[in-house]
């Protein structure tokens, strides 16, 4: 984090990444100092509602993050920035997305949680465009100009009011991860009761576990008799607001509709109050850890893993049966994860998984027979991906093998 009195004194000259976050209302225009430099601009969490044509001299600047503002409209000057590739103005007020707004090279949108009815078809002339999300809008339609993101890869559009289900996407090549829970074209009545329900008062939260975009994940103790129940157990509480992936209610109905496998986190009870959307869940053994990391802002929509990590190819081999096990569970009960990552996966020193995070899924048995094969084949894409990104890591001593080259060859 950087201050304005940092900028303002020239002490930042020659930086390449800038955050500021003060509750600025103006654009500092000292900010155009640091134009030989700057690559990456970070004004989330200000109160800005305009951006100065000026920005446009930022020759360098590759990526924008705006998020949390004061924005109605998406700034025009965006597509004026040669080298923008990122832009990010997740959470403020934006209804209108002009036809110059978005710049040639870009590769990645981020807009969710706003309140926009139409997307430009400019948006279909970005053919680098990797990575759009745009949950939680008043989308009625998509351009079907999106018809030509060839490069499109990932994509967000729950929790917006989509009439018809958009089938100009499902011809794109590379898409592999989609969530579209949350609109009138898949609307659901269905309500899984494959648990039990129980109160809030039958159990105590205690240490954080983690949280993500759709919740808090804490341990938790029973209060009194839990017959029926593990005594050791988490729950994950629910955020009551729309989220970078969709809808709560849409996540917990999903992965009550999947049920149990045994390498998915398995739900044993659901909380379901006024204010107050949680589900109970075994909690994972503390020898799990994460197989991946999210991908990077270079990576864009593969997974990351730490320096030095490898993996035998027994191991890899061993993981990829499990999760494609895990993959047919879920398209066997309509269910498209919509985040298949080895980040959302946990693996042990025996090569055992347990997958979750079901914040994208989305349920599809309401669609046509053809519409449901399409989904399935969007997510398998996703799934050689996963594939990949484990090949990625093996030993390189494994890399002649037999099982390396099959399931190489299987991507």
């Amino acid at each position: 984090m950087h201050t304005l009195s940092q900028l303002k004194s020239g002490e930042l000259i020659g930086t390449k990444h800038l955050k500021l976050a003060e509750g600025l209302t103006v654009f500092p225009l000292e900010i155009l100092t640091l134009a030989d430099t700057l690559e990456v601009l970070d004004l989330s969490g200000n109160a800005l509602s305009s951006l100065p044509d000026e920005l446009s001299k930022l020759t360098k600047l590759k990526i924008i993050f705006a998020s949390n503002n004061q924005f109605d409209t998406l700034p025009a000057v965006l597509g004026q920035c040669p080298e923008l590739e990122m832009i990010g103005f997740k959470s403020n007020h934006i209804n209108q997305v002009p036809e110059a707004s978005l710049p040639p090279k870009l590769r990645w949108l981020i807009l969710t949680d706003n309140r926009i009815e139409v997307m430009p078809d400019s948006l279909g002339e970005r053919p680098r465009l990797q990575k759009l999300a745009l949950a939680g809008n008043c989308l009625t339609a998509l351009p079907q100009s999106m018809a030509k993101l060839e490069n499109l890869e990932l994509l967000r559009i729950s929790a917006n009011n989509l009439q018809q289900c958009p089938e100009q996407l499902f011809q794109l090549p590379k898409l592999a991860w989609f969530a579209f829970a949350g609109n009138p074209f898949c609307l659901s009545t269905l309500k899984v009761k494959t648990v039990p329900s129980v109160s809030s008062k039958q159990f105590e939260l205690a240490e954080l576990l983690g949280q993500g975009a759709s919740g808090v994940i804490s341990k938790a103790s029973w209060n009194g008799n839990h017959a029926g129940f593990p005594a050791d157990i988490a729950v994950k509480v629910f955020k009551g607001e729309v989220t970078s992936d969709g809808y709560p209610e849409d996540e917990l109905q999903a992965c009550l509709k999947v049920g149990n496998h045994p390498n998915l986190v398995q739900s044993l009870a659901q909380v379901s109050e006024d204010g107050y959307l949680a589900l109970i869940m075994n909690l994972i053994p503390a020898h799990f850890s994460n197989l991946g990391l999210p991908p990077s802002l270079k990576t864009c929509t593969r997974d990351t893993f730490p320096a030095g990590f490898t993996l035998p190819i027994a191991d890899i081999a061993k993981i990829i049966q499990q999760m494609e096990d895990v993959f047919a569970h879920l398209h066997d009960n309509q269910v498209c994860h919509g985040d298949l990552y080895a980040h959302n996966t946990l693996f042990d020193a025996d090569a055992n998984i347990i997958f979750g995070d079901f914040g994208a899924a989305s349920m599809y048995h309401m669609l046509t027979p053809q519409q449901q094969q399409q989904i399935r084949t969007i997510e398998q894409r996703a799934l050689h991906h996963f594939i990949d990104d484990l090949l990625s890591v093996c030993a390189d001593a494994d890399k002649d093998s037999k099982t390396y080259q099959d399931l190489l060859e299987r991507i």
